[in-house]
């Protein structure tokens, strides 16, 4: 089985577009994504306006644009039958793809969503990373410096977040501790800890308005904060609304796909981040980003090949 896996923030870049840039498959997402955010998403990543970037509500439309507009482009070419999950603000896109929303009311939804995370980040919020740390360690850290861990990926990758002076503090005395390199993200709000408690009522309440729809036939959505199955939407939404404010298990999530029975991945993105994490977890899964490849049809190719092997 084929799993898709979608992106979160911090993995902009100018050529994130460059698949899907021209594509009439995929012009319905850029429009949408323009109306939220006042300019074209392919020229506001080219003209490389960082401040605009890297502010947490661009940021996270940007994050699910790409994923959905190269969805859009390939969905003629996928199986009848296969996995999504979303890391992070990536799970947004992924409930999409499985059909619970348009790609508009998606991106919206993400707008709400961002908006809410902000108002109450206070604004001073930052995530972090760790890695070649045991947990117990990161977590000693973390309760040290007045953070917490907000994601745990494969191989000793821990994902911290806080106040930015603090995170900040922490990246530091992890490498003296022996980490093997702690740094600042370009993510610049506190996602999936405590501080954003606030913004959990918000989205649920948004979320719950948007009446999503279950999954499609055929399409295995798994929640990307521990791998659980969504069989109901309605029944998924409050643990949707709240992983804003609490601690990912990617690391869970990718094992889930792996007891599915998943043998290929492809890492929709931006970036290529989930695939390199799919191949240390699942060294025995064929895993892909989609931005190693030339051309879409290139993709489309492989696409049709995986299906019949």
């Amino acid at each position: 089985m084929l799993a898709l896996l979608c992106g979160g923030q911090g993995l902009l870049s100018p050529a994130m577009f460059d698949l899907t840039s021209g594509q009439p498959e995929a012009e319905p997402v850029f429009a949408a994504a323009q109306a939220l955010l006042g300019r074209d998403p392919r020229v506001l990543v080219r003209e490389r306006d960082e401040p605009l970037l890297h502010a947490n509500r661009a940021s996270q439309i940007l994050s699910v644009s790409a994923a959905l507009a190269l969805h859009a482009c390939i969905a003629a070419a996928l199986p009848p039958a296969f996995a999504v999950t979303g890391y992070s603000v990536g799970e947004m896109a992924a409930w999409s793809i499985a059909g619970a929303w348009s790609a508009e009311t998606a991106l919206q939804l993400t707008d709400q969503r961002a908006r809410a995370m902000d108002e109450a980040g206070s604004g001073d919020g930052q995530l972090g990373y760790v890695r070649g740390l045991a947990r117990q360690a990161v977590e000693a850290l973390a309760s040290r410096h007045g953070c917490a861990i907000a994601i745990i990926n494969p191989d000793g990758l821990f994902v911290v977040g806080g106040v930015r002076a603090d995170v900040t503090a922490l990246c530091h005395e992890a490498e003296s501790a022996g980490a093997a390199r702690a740094a600042l993200l370009d993510v610049h709000v506190a996602s999936h800890t405590p501080r954003l408690s606030q913004a959990v009522v918000v989205l649920r309440e948004a979320l719950e308005a948007s009446a999503a729809a279950d999954p499609k036939p055929g399409r295995l959505l798994l929640a990307g904060g521990d791998g659980s199955r969504v069989f109901k939407a309605a029944h998924a939404v409050p643990q949707l609304a709240a992983q804003v404010a609490k601690t990912i298990d990617w690391a869970t999530t990718l094992e889930a796909l792996g007891e599915f029975g998943v043998d290929r991945m492809l890492d929709l993105g931006p970036g290529h981040a989930l695939a390199d994490m799919a191949r240390t977890a699942l060294p025995h899964v064929r895993s892909y980003a989609a931005d190693g490849f030339h051309s879409l049809a290139g993709l489309r190719d492989w696409l049709a090949t995986a299906g019949r092997g």
